[in-house]
């Protein structure tokens, strides 16, 4: 037992060095211009919508409840953090990071109002629910003077300028990996275990003495706080909020992003949810064919890999390596296997 803990560990440090690695080596390249203004943009995006599938694949995929209002979190998220850092008064510096705390708490708290009444219920109905609670957070946005109406808040400061592109992307980067390493350890934790034993039987773990309301409700507010956080990042990433863009088909998306990647899968939703924004913004002249083509890849998904591309299964690159590794050692030269002597 110790010694596969100890190389558990060894694991989880040499996937932490590759994606420490990749950080400087984006960072870099980001502050000698290799990478442009715009693509530098295009990476935040993946950020954002990585740590918004991570936090969704708590719920849906490890948890096993089917949310459709995550978008409606990351609005509240994105007001929170906007309207901190907007009135604070405070350098943006030191109101930002503030201004995110803010964000994940105050979404945190919206997560508990909704998350009380909606997960007594399960399947389509807390679907429906969680839908129609998102809609109602949306529609309150448009209407209250403090959030400016429909025209939506704008004016917010980036921490980047052209002259110095780098700090977003440090924000938007390391809060990624954190969600992402939360993820990987709740889910092998004895909190963990206790959460997917109610995905698999709920009257079984509730009879085993599981607290399945506690869990369930701290698998949801814990999401809507990811959410909330990379809201915040968002809208001072864009400088502006338009409450229109945090509609049902904002939502669609990042569970598309989940179901694609695998509901389970941390690893299969940091893919995803990169290849997905790629494609996105690549295909941004046909915007208006977007959701028809996520419809089409979720459809084919549905059908042919009803679990995703990669199930509840996890890449672990120091894993594929050894696999690779021993393959190739345990490979026999060709005249001991029957060759012509």
């Amino acid at each position: 037992m110790g010694f596969l803990k100890k190389k558990t560990g060894i694991y989880y440090m040499v996937n932490f060095m590759l994606g420490t690695l990749l950080f400087f080596v984006l960072l870099i390249s980001i502050n000698t211009k290799t990478i442009s203004w715009s693509d530098t943009g295009i990476i935040i995006l993946i950020c954002i919508n990585v740590t918004l599938a991570a936090s969704l694949n708590l719920v849906t995929g490890i948890l096993g409840q089917l949310v459709l209002g995550h978008a409606g979190f990351m609005l509240v998220g994105a007001y929170a953090a906007s309207l901190f850092t907007l009135h604070s008064g405070l350098p943006l510096a030191i109101a930002f990071p503030i201004g995110l705390l803010l964000s994940g708490i105050v979404a945190a708290m919206f997560g508990v109002v909704i998350g009380l009444p909606a997960l007594r219920l399960r399947g389509d109905y807390l679907a429906i629910i969680t839908l129609g609670f998102g809609e109602i957070i949306r529609v309150v946005a448009n209407n209250l003077k403090i959030t400016n109406g429909a025209m939506g808040l704008s004016g917010m400061e980036s921490l980047s300028s052209r002259r110095n592109p780098s700090p977003m992307f440090i924000y938007a980067y390391v809060i990624a990996i954190v969600v992402v390493i939360l993820m990987f350890t709740f889910g092998r934790s004895r909190h963990g275990r206790a959460v997917i034993s109610i995905r698999e039987d709920e009257i079984a773990s509730e009879s085993m003495g599981i607290n399945t309301t506690y869990y369930k409700l701290f698998a949801f507010v814990f999401a809507a706080f990811i959410a909330g956080v990379a809201g915040g990042i968002y809208a001072h990433h864009y400088g502006m909020i338009d409450p229109s863009k945090f509609d049902f088909n904002r939502s669609v998306e990042i569970l598309i992003m989940v179901v694609l990647g695998g509901m389970g899968s941390i690893t299969g939703s940091v893919i995803s949810a990169t290849v997905l924004t790629l494609l996105s913004e690549r295909l941004r002249d046909f915007s208006e064919y977007r959701m028809i083509l996520y419809a089409t890849i979720l459809i084919l998904v549905m059908l042919f890999k009803p679990s995703g591309l990669l199930g509840r299964y996890e890449i672990s690159i120091p894993k594929l390596a050894g696999k690779l590794y021993r393959r190739i050692a345990n490979r026999k030269p060709h005249s001991e296997t029957g060759g012509a002597e």
